[in-house]
């Protein structure tokens, strides 16, 4: 079974229940999996891979909670620049459906790549088009090819334009084909094993593109299959206004009577929770994937995460699509959910540290890991990342390197490890021909630019 020694870091932040910091630190795993954290004078001295990771700072692999990978396809398209979320979606959904399987295969690789290269070891997509015959199966061949610790959440939309929906009819699918495709990806790809690659979730897009029949459905079929649920919830004041509309409810209560809480349930975005839904969130353990940069890029307001942290939500970060955010760095979402909630007056509102937190245990929790990822402990995956100390971002940080890592940036990962095995090295994707692929990413968007 192979090593892996990393020793020697400035600083190696455990994050584990005691959120140790150790200077000096490193860590021994075997097959993947940490077999001793400790000083670097105390670890085995010699394994099959050995990174001396003298003047950096190691953390836990990040976890990025939400993501549509294929949306780095429609950067900064400028009809959708200055649109709140329902007109930058109908101005996006005909570009979208002009999409084939390769869009959606080279552009997972890219957007995991851009991932890898934060720092982040673990991520979930949420893809919910499949037009001209594209599958969830091309994404997770991206994500076995890059490398990444992967969660493929099965989207869906089921209610056009002519029925009241936002999508357009061409970009939505029957119902009864949709779950007969849930019941397959299950089947084939599912690995519930511990410290697994690969993991399913069924995610219906949201309330206003699938009916409540399939909401239903969908709940069900995650329970009789101990999988996780994931969806878009209660992301702006459209959404709100939506919601009593058509069913004359809010988001919360509609996600309750949909049997969409529970622990292994996580919501998008959830700017505008009431009180009583966030209550409901913290009784049942249901899930946040808090998105500050795309729900700023989109006009959609603050999530209230400082008094969701205090009711004892869970909650994880996600760098939203990358036509709404426009980068997948994690650590810029990290920096962002601490700024955003200082910005209402309390300058201790959220910490740096516990921004960390969010981003490694936070979203381990969230996607129902917090046993296997998140932290660097024996028995935990050998998932994690290291940064440079010796850059002008953090020149000056040596009073205390955590915080700087947060404070200061963008910050971009030296080396990114996931299961042991290095992703990324001295800055550079190790597992993929990134000249290649973005060539060919480049030639996939000039072609929708021009059709």
């Amino acid at each position: 079974m192979p090593t892996l020694l990393a020793c020697n870091a400035q600083i190696l932040v455990t994050m584990d229940g005691a959120r140790h910091e150790i200077a000096g630190g490193g860590l021994f795993a075997r097959d993947g999996v940490i077999e001793a954290v400790g000083p670097s004078a105390s670890l085995p001295q010699t394994a099959d891979e050995v990174l001396d990771l003298q003047n950096h700072i190691v953390i836990p692999g990040l976890v990025n909670t939400h993501h549509h990978l294929y949306q780095n396809l429609t950067r900064v398209v400028p009809a959708g620049q200055d649109q709140l979320l329902f007109g930058w979606l109908k101005t996006l959904y005909p570009i979208w459906a002009r999409m084939e399987p390769e869009h959606i295969r080279v552009s997972a690789l890219v957007g995991l790549a851009e991932l890898a290269l934060s720092g982040c070891t673990t991520a979930s997509d949420h893809l919910y088009m499949f037009p001209n015959g594209a599958r969830l199966d091309d994404e997770i061949e991206a994500a076995s090819e890059i490398g990444l610790r992967f969660t493929a959440t099965r989207g869906s939309m089921s209610i056009g334009e002519s029925q009241g929906g936002l999508p357009p009819d061409s970009v939505v699918e029957k119902p009864d084909a949709i779950l007969k495709d849930c019941e397959r990806i299950i089947a084939r790809y599912h690995d519930a094993s511990p410290n697994s690659m690969l993991r399913i979730a069924l995610a219906p897009c949201s309330p206003f593109s699938v009916s409540r029949e399939l909401m239903r459905d969908t709940a069900a079929m995650a329970a009789r299959h101990k999988i996780g649920l994931h969806t878009h919830l209660a992301e702006n004041a459209e959404d709100i206004a939506y919601s009593l509309e058509k069913f004359g409810m809010r988001p919360g209560q509609y996600a309750e009577e949909a049997g969409w809480t529970g622990d292994h349930v996580w919501h998008a975005h959830c700017c505008v929770l009431d009180d009583a839904e966030i209550g409901l969130f913290a009784r049942t353990g249901t899930g946040i994937a808090h998105c500050p940069t795309s729900n700023m890029r989109l006009g959609s307001g603050i999530a209230p995460l400082r008094k969701m942290l205090d009711r004892g939500v869970h909650i994880g970060l996600g760098v939203d699509g990358s036509a709404s955010n426009d980068c997948a760095d994690l650590l810029g979402e990290a920096r962002l959910a601490m700024l955003l909630q200082r910005a209402g007056g309390n300058a201790g509102a959220l910490t740096a540290r516990q921004a960390l937190e969010l981003a490694t245990r936070g979203g381990a929790r969230v996607l129902g890991r917090a046993s296997e990822i998140g932290q660097l402990a024996p028995g935990f995956a050998a998932d994690f990342a290291a940064f440079p100390l010796d850059t002008p971002m953090m020149a000056g940080t040596q009073w205390d390197p955590v915080a700087g890592l947060i404070f200061c940036g963008p910050q971009r990962a030296a080396f990114t490890v996931v299961k042991g095995r290095v992703v990324v090295r001295e800055g550079r994707v190790t597992t993929v021909d990134m000249r290649k692929t973005l060539a060919r990413h480049g030639d996939l968007v000039r072609g929708l630019i021009n059709n």
